[in-house]
């Protein structure tokens, strides 16, 4: 493999890398809005048990459905985070691999000539 086609492909590398943190960045979010979505139901069914605000039915049902579908986003985002997380640390494995690879060479400093 010559040195440009290395440097091609850590430019890859780091492209893919970007789009990652991009992927991880996006579910971080999610699990925020998750979270926030378990909160928010188990809150309201806790309002609608008591019986503080005539919601009724419908909000018990709907608070459950907040509920139950923060569980499965969160559990699901998690899941892709860390499979995100684990394919950002094996690129960058490769990455810098790639870049123990190339043979730099020293540039040392001359002096200028004045004219």
């Amino acid at each position: 493999m010559t040195e440009d086609d290395q440097t091609d492909e850590i430019s890859e590398i780091e492209a893919r890398i970007e789009a990652l943190a991009e992927i991880a960045e996006r579910c971080r979010k999610f699990i925020l809005a998750s979270k926030i979505a378990i909160g928010g139901g188990a809150a309201l069914l806790l309002i609608t048990i008591l019986g503080l605000f005539g919601f009724g039915q419908v909000a018990a049902l709907g608070s459950i459905a907040l509920v139950l579908g923060g569980i499965v986003s969160l559990g699901s985002n998690i899941s892709t985070l860390r499979q995100t997380e684990a394919a950002i640390s094996a690129a960058e494995m490769r990455r810098l691999e790639l870049i123990g690879r190339i043979d730099l060479r020293l540039v040392a400093d001359t002096p200028m000539k004045l004219m």
